[in-house]
């Protein structure tokens, strides 16, 4: 019996023990576990979903129980409503406290993977220094609470998966996020140990940025690959093809502009045209020919509404000055302008953009007033609505024209210096608008003076602010790199420092003519006035006068991808075909410049010949 009961006593013994460290392991796992998420170095994966409400408020909630992630953005990503780069030196500079701050905790790793990564839209600006101060301090939280949060591709076409360039001084946001293209809205997140360096967040920006746009998170667009110029050809002439709006009742002028346009379809081939160099033409009989019925029938009706300063007054000095010199040079032709509207073939609104900008600033308020001068024609004349405005015409040379002209003028032949197809520019109705940088109305070529080839010793030249997401990567491959390379940032704006930029330019072979904020840049100008020809590296720019001029024969276009590579392709262009180059851009110079009183093929007959072009091509016989 007392063996009994020691052997009871020793399995209770036994018991007690074993459901000790039972409990205890299940304990220490517990408590392992806990620690394992502060300072493990495997990485476990959690669920995050994104309901549309989650993206307005910036919040992320997990699937797994009691994670969730705070991240406040400081931008919705709305329409750009920010000035051309020039106006950055008159406000301060646009380059918000957040933005410099952030910028120095990011590299550029992958250049093709930046560009693609980059939407060409930019965060629309903010007034309220409080208001900056607090999105500083919700950054900063962050960074703190996120802990460098990674976003895992799953999947997604290695395409779409892009690396955030770290020198793009324009852009804030923190992090971007992509759904699955199945839309299950499911994204796996990785977060990294605290003793490892931060890794570059992987999410395609631009993806964020239309979704936010169109206000809805279960649409996804995909990437879209730039337009390149070859496209754009194809694109013009797809567009003489197309229909166009017949108008409600015809005219004589009707008649006239389809005799005009039948004329020139007719013309006969002409090798040589006294003045014009034929390279330099997409097709220069057919140029000459449609140039000869412009001056002999066009003509154009001007409205005399509209109050000044926004309306009939020119501003002939600055980075805007095309639509001023326009505006200056049409309302004073005597050739082309008639006071009675029904012998009209064209009708102008003189409204300056650069105006309209200083005046109001408010992007809703431009667009309003431009929808209240539209109704008010409308309702006086009865030319708006017999064609829709399709025979109205605007020149308009302001970053903001394009979208401010956009819903109240779309019918409207548009002349504008923002000439970014993949922002609504419409080629074969849109026309694109030199930027020409006046200084000096006396003189406005004054300090280009281009030296023959021999003489330049610079394989390739640019300098200028760091406006944009594109500058700072060109600086980053190529300044002080390679001695015939000269990439500089901001020059001096003093007269020695003006000097030396067109030393610079009169001097080089090549001139980078880099986008800034958008798309287009004086540079392109101010290169053929140097007669240095012009490497435009803008994906998706219509280039000035680009339905007769054939700009392979002058200029060369560059992906922006391709940057990397930029000495390279210079290198590789044949001593044969620069000298093509460089004399097809003097020859081209003189459809570039203004004239107080005009003259033959200069710019002001280049644009309006332009609106003229366009409106023919939607000319259709009944």
């Amino acid at each position: 019996m007392g063996m009994y009961h020691v052997a009871i006593g020793r399995v209770l013994v036994v018991g007690v023990l074993v459901a000790v460290i039972v409990v205890f392991q299940c304990y220490w796992t517990a408590y392992y576990s806990l620690l394992d998420g502060d300072r493990s170095s495997v990485a476990s994966p959690v669920e995050v979903s994104i309901s549309a409400t989650a993206e307005k408020e910036g919040v992320f909630r997990s699937t797994a129980p009691n994670v969730m992630l705070n991240v406040t953005f400081a931008s919705h990503f709305k329409e750009a409503d920010l000035d051309h780069e020039l106006e950055y030196h008159y406000n301060g500079g646009r380059n918000s406290i957040m933005g410099n701050s952030l910028n120095k905790s990011f590299k550029v790793e992958n250049h093709e993977d930046a560009i693609y990564s980059f939407t060409q839209k930019r965060p629309k600006h903010v007034h309220d220094p409080t208001q900056k101060a607090r999105e500083l301090d919700d950054r900063h939280n962050v960074l703190n609470q996120v802990n460098n949060v990674q976003f895992a591709s799953q999947g997604l076409p290695s395409d779409d998966i892009k690396i955030l360039d770290a020198d793009l001084t324009t852009f804030d946001p923190l992090l971007a996020v992509q759904k699955h293209s199945s839309g299950s809205g499911i994204q796996s997140v990785e977060m990294e140990p605290q003793n490892e360096k931060p890794q570059l967040l992987k999410s395609p920006l631009s993806i964020l940025n239309s979704e936010k746009r169109m206000g809805t998170s279960s649409t996804r667009s995909k990437l879209v690959r730039p337009t390149s110029i070859t496209q754009m050809n194809s694109l013009l002439l797809q567009s003489f093809n197309s229909s166009s709006t017949r108008p409600r009742w015809s005219s004589r002028c009707d008649h006239e502009l389809l005799s005009a346009k039948l004329a020139i379809e007719n013309a006969g081939v002409t090798s040589n045209s006294p003045g014009l160099y034929a390279p330099i033409f997409r097709d220069v009989s057919k140029f000459s020919r449609s140039y000869q019925l412009m001056e002999r029938k066009l003509k154009v009706y001007i409205y005399r509404e509209g109050a000044k300063p926004l309306f009939h007054q020119p501003k002939m000095r600055g980075i805007y000055a095309s639509e001023g010199w326009f505006m200056k040079l049409m309302e004073g032709n005597k050739r082309f302008i008639v006071r009675d509207p029904r012998k009209a073939h064209l009708f102008y609104l003189p409204f300056s953009s650069q105006m309209l900008r200083v005046t109001l600033s408010d992007s809703k308020q431009m667009e309003q007033h431009l929808e209240k001068y539209v109704e008010l024609i409308a309702g006086k004349y009865r030319f708006w609505n017999r064609t829709g405005g399709a025979d109205h015409f605007l020149v308009a040379c302001h970053d903001w024209a394009s979208q401010i002209t956009r819903q109240p003028m779309k019918s409207c032949l548009r002349s504008l210096c923002n000439s970014n197809v993949a922002k609504g520019f419409q080629i074969g109705k849109d026309t694109a608008l030199p930027v020409t940088y006046i200084h000096s109305m006396m003189d406005p070529l004054k300090g280009f003076a281009g030296k023959p080839p021999s003489e330049r010793s610079i394989l390739a030249f640019f300098a200028g602010s760091m406006h944009g997401y594109l500058r700072p990567i060109l600086l980053k491959h190529w300044e002080n790199k390679e001695p015939d390379m000269k990439i500089f940032g901001p020059m001096p704006r003093d007269l020695e420092g003006k000097r030396m930029y067109r030393e610079y330019m009169n001097s080089s072979r090549y001139c980078i003519c880099a986008r800034g904020y958008e798309v287009h840049t004086p540079r392109i100008v101010e290169a053929i006035f140097s007669e240095c020809v012009p490497v435009i590296i803008s994906d998706n720019y219509v280039p000035p006068l680009f339905e007769v001029l054939k700009w392979e024969a002058f200029s060369l276009f560059v992906r922006e991808r391709d940057i990397p590579n930029l000495r390279n392709i210079l290198l590789s262009i044949p001593e044969e075909k620069y000298l093509s180059l460089h004399l097809g851009v003097k020859k081209v110079q003189q459809h570039f410049l203004w004239h107080k009183v005009p003259v033959k093929y200069d710019l002001f007959h280049m644009i309006l010949h332009a609106v003229w072009n366009n409106r023919l091509s939607q000319v259709r016989s009944r």
